[in-house]
């Protein structure tokens, strides 16, 4: 086998460690649009570090993580949601909505009237400016 699999091997597993936790947490609901009922999928908030963190993952359903992973194929509507997620107590949700609304920004009025009202601790101002969608 070679060392990038071995590798994506260990960090995957490294991941699903965090499942049942993040499953608790998350309620079985997509953790940025609130989706119930659907696959849920473990996402890592960028930027990703060499080991996994637990305060880096989301659940999020499959909708969101391809939206996120590709935002040139964005539906603008799917994420009117996150006037809510913006203010999650969950940090990695918050900072997604944040990093999510300034992408749409740039075409969504309704968008930019969110991030307005948003509150930011300097340290979620940090993880915000250091992800930008569709970089990693």
């Amino acid at each position: 086998m070679s060392k990038g699999r071995d590798k994506h091997q260990e960090r995957h597993h490294n991941l699903t460690m965090f499942g049942k936790d993040l499953v608790r947490r998350c309620g079985a609901h997509c953790e940025l649009c609130d989706a119930s009922g659907e696959p849920l999928s473990i996402f890592e908030v960028p930027p990703v570090a060499n080991d996994p963190s637990y305060e880096h993952c989301l659940m999020v359903c499959e909708t969101c993580k391809e939206q996120v992973e590709r935002p040139k194929h964005i539906d603008p509507n799917h994420w009117r949601c996150l006037g809510t997620t913006m203010w999650s107590e969950v940090t990695a949700a918050k900072v997604s909505a944040i990093v999510i609304l300034n992408h749409l920004a740039k075409k969504e009025s309704w968008a930019q009237e969110l991030l307005e009202q948003a509150y930011l601790e300097a340290e979620e101002t940090e993880w915000v400016e250091q992800w930008t969608l569709g970089m990693k």
